[in-house]
């Protein structure tokens, strides 16, 4: 019996980012149809003013079937739901409140068809936090939104990750001047559970290694340049061992970007969002894929913003987007793998397994 293809619920972002111009560029390549069944939510004449824009004759013409329900969607095309008005104004590289009033009503129709399962997973396409904000979206960004829809009263994580690295934020989208009143060791320890989990389930990582960043300067400097990491981060990690995570650390954030120890780890835990996304996207703003741990359904998105400045210039890459419905067929596969295998779990058996218990310590050198 041939398996079924996964159908990806896609919501357009703002429509004048970047957004529409990465799907389409994307779905150009009609191989990526033959992995998936994708069903973008947004506007019919705002797709084709975009497949038309100067330039768009490089790429292969996107064949677009139109659809009043996901049910609906076939396999070989780009599939779009009109759940945005067609009047809506496109003015590409401005900041308008169409532009958010058109991300909020793509978003809120394909999270009410997840939540029928009508589609499997969701990819979001770029937002401006500034102009979405309204009385129905009171969020500092997809994260938090997608949380209170399908976090199912827990936290979620963000995961910034490419083939080579997987960087995690136990704090968000938050002020600097914030960071240290919003970290304790259990929030800490809440978040490595989450990660742990994740790279178990999501990302087929038998035994995860996390490496814990530092908050401060060299780690702290043994208190001289703060005390977060004796007081707060190291209790999480001691914590954590107790629960059977391998958590490392904390490590001073430049050091360990700057030797690429990362090399030896599974995952980063980043105490805030610049200090894991800065060098994130130093090393990976090409290739990079947010996707959303911790919710009950899966959610991946490009590790790009709406890009206003080359916005409706037709030179956007589409390489991130690609790699965001690789990574969300990736996990909805990986979940299946995990899911089939935990669903008749052996017998306990009651064998000495204290090997298993040994745990590397990354933190000596050779």
């Amino acid at each position: 019996m041939e398996e079924r293809l996964i159908k990806i619920g896609i919501s357009q972002g703002d429509s004048n980012g970047i957004g529409y111009e990465v799907i389409l560029k994307a779905f150009s390549d009609t191989r990526l149809l033959e992995l998936c069944t994708p069903v973008l939510y947004g506007s019919q004449k705002i797709a084709s003013f975009y497949n038309k824009m100067p330039g768009s004759e490089e790429t292969v013409p996107v064949e677009i079937n139109v659809i009043h329900d996901a049910q609906k969607a076939v396999n070989g095309k780009l599939n779009l739901i009109r759940c945005v008005d067609d009047s809506m104004p496109v003015t590409p590289g401005q900041s308008t409140e169409s532009g958010g009033k058109a991300a909020l009503m793509s978003l809120d129709t394909v999270t009410a068809d997840l939540k029928k399962g009508t589609i499997d997973a969701i990819l979001t396409a770029p937002i401006n936090k500034h102009n979405i904000q309204s009385d129905k979206f009171n969020f500092p960004g997809h994260t938090e939104y997608l949380e209170k829809h399908f976090g199912n009263g827990g936290n979620s994580l963000m995961i910034l990750l490419n083939d080579r690295i997987r960087v995690a934020l136990v704090t968000g989208h938050i002020p600097v001047s914030e960071i240290k009143q919003h970290l304790s060791t259990e929030g800490i320890l809440e978040k490595l559970k989450v990660f742990n989990k994740s790279l178990r389930e999501d990302f087929d990582v038998l035994r995860p290694r996390i490496a814990v960043l530092a908050m401060n300067p060299h780690a702290g400097d043994n208190g001289l340049l703060g005390e977060e990491e004796a007081s707060v981060i190291k209790p999480a990690i001691e914590e954590a061992d107790k629960c059977g995570i391998q958590a490392f650390g904390p490590y001073a954030a430049d050091g360990f970007f700057g030797s690429q120890m990362y090399n030896s780890f599974d995952g980063v835990l980043a105490m805030y969002h610049d200090q894991g996304l800065a060098p994130f996207k130093a090393l990976a703003m090409d290739d990079g894929v947010n996707f959303t741990a911790g919710l009950s359904v899966i959610r991946t998105s490009p590790a790009h913003g709406t890009a206003y400045d080359i916005a409706g210039k037709n030179i956007a890459s589409e390489n991130s987007f690609r790699q965001a419905i690789y990574t969300l067929i990736d996990v909805f596969k990986s979940r299946k793998r995990h899911h089939a295998a935990m669903a008749n779990p052996l017998q306990k058996q009651y064998v000495d397994r204290s090997g298993d218990k040994e745990k590397l310590d990354l933190t000596k050198e050779d």
